[in-house]
């Protein structure tokens, strides 16, 4: 350790080190003595990470560490079943650690699963001089959820996970994906299709689901638009966008940015998809009532969500997927717009999009009003698990978002 003053030494830095090579961390010149400690920042407890391969995901481990010297390793332990020992999915292995910095950064590949328990410990010496534990970590599918009410949380009954395989990501914390969802950009607390959806996922891949709301209530597409989108025919509510001109608004883009946060939040390819639930508040608007210069047409409603998917994909830097679902429901006596599920439909024919669910067929039984009852949750959940499921069996190895 001798002349370590200033730097880490790696013996090798490939992430996919030999159990038995070290990461040494030393005191900066003239560094003085103080508590030891480790402090990630990642993983986090009830964390998703997107896998690459049906098999297999990376973990990210960051975080703050304190010390005057030492090696740092974590491990990846399975669930104890019957009373016995964790399995280990991953023996000891160094993680890279910069004590001038005081930073660490690393990235672990593991087979796709969990909850997995991440350990990590500071060793000197020979003796283990702090530690630090994740006890739910999980690698498998992430989603990203985006439109309007029946995106997010307007079901008349509250929802909880059955596994307990599901968690949310409000784009700084994760938890039980129980209802309400947290990080619905309206602030909507009641029910939602999530953990309907996580778990029938879950039953049919067996890998951790993790889903991230970003839903508002009432919008149009052209309320999703990047900002500075221009349109002839204003929105229903007149939220997210300001006039131009005579005739004319523009969109502010604050959903499209609050959708982009919660995708980048998750970092690089850090999730499967959007799953995307709107058009009520597009369809039909003339018939319910509106003025019918709020009314755009189906090759409109085509056009936007052409700009607003390509736009998603310019920022991301990648080729996002987003699912797109049938949704033009009303009431019983309006129950499905044919011009609007015709437009979503060619989104799909047009490889713009992946096919989502019909949620037009969950008629009276499954509606309170326009929005789901709690069988209607249920079932809107599992349509979306049919969907996404049967796109992940069609990938087969190549898993790679």
């Amino acid at each position: 350790m001798k002349n370590l003053t200033s730097f880490f030494v790696l013996m090798l830095c490939s992430p996919a080190l030999r159990a038995d090579t070290v990461v040494y961390v030393a005191a900066a010149a003239g560094q003085k003595s103080g508590a030891v400690s480790i402090v990630p920042d990642s993983p986090v407890e009830y964390q998703v990470f997107q896998r690459q391969k049906r098999g297999s995901g990376t973990i990210r481990v960051h975080g703050r560490v304190t010390a005057e010297s030492g090696q740092l390793r974590c491990r990846v332990l399975g669930t104890a079943k019957d009373g016995k020992s964790a399995p280990v999915v991953l023996d000891w292995q160094p993680v890279a650690a910069n004590i001038t910095t005081g930073r660490f950064d690393d990235n672990i590949d593991v087979p796709a699963g969990g909850w997995y328990r991440l350990e990590l410990t500071l060793e000197q010496d020979g003796r283990q001089v702090a530690g630090s534990t994740i006890e739910r970590v999980g690698v498998g599918e992430v989603f990203v959820i985006a439109g309007q009410s029946n995106s997010t949380n307007y079901g008349s009954e509250k929802q909880k996970t059955a596994t307990g395989m599901v968690a949310s990501f409000n784009g700084t914390r994760w938890a039980v994906a129980n209802d309400p969802q947290p990080g619905a950009q309206d602030g909507s607390k009641a029910g939602s299709f999530l953990p309907a959806f996580g778990d029938a996922l879950y039953d049919k891949i067996r890998v951790p689901i993790g889903v991230a709301v970003t839903g508002a209530g009432a919008t149009s597409v052209r309320q999703w638009l990047p900002k500075g989108e221009r349109m002839k025919n204003r929105p229903t509510i007149g939220s997210h966008i300001k006039p131009v001109g005579p005739g004319e608004w523009e969109c502010t883009g604050k959903l499209f940015d609050g959708l982009m946060k919660r995708i980048e939040a998750l970092g690089p390819r850090g999730c499967r998809s959007v799953l995307w639930h709107q058009g009520e508040s597009d369809a039909g608007q003339a018939r319910a009532g509106y003025p019918a210069d709020r009314q755009i047409t189906g090759e409109q409603y085509r056009a936007f969500m052409t700009t607003l998917i390509g736009a998603s994909r310019k920022r991301a830097g990648w080729d996002l997927p987003w699912f797109v679902a049938q949704a033009t429901y009303h009431s019983e006596k309006d129950p499905a717009d044919e011009e609007f599920r015709s437009a979503q439909k060619a989104l799909w024919q047009t490889s713009v999009a992946l096919e989502g669910p019909n949620s037009d067929a969950l008629r009276r039984e499954f509606r309170a009003g326009v929005h789901f009852n709690g069988k209607g949750l249920q079932a809107h959940g599992r349509l979306w698990a049919d969907k996404v499921g049967a796109y992940l069996d069609k990938l087969g190895d190549r898993q790679s978002p």
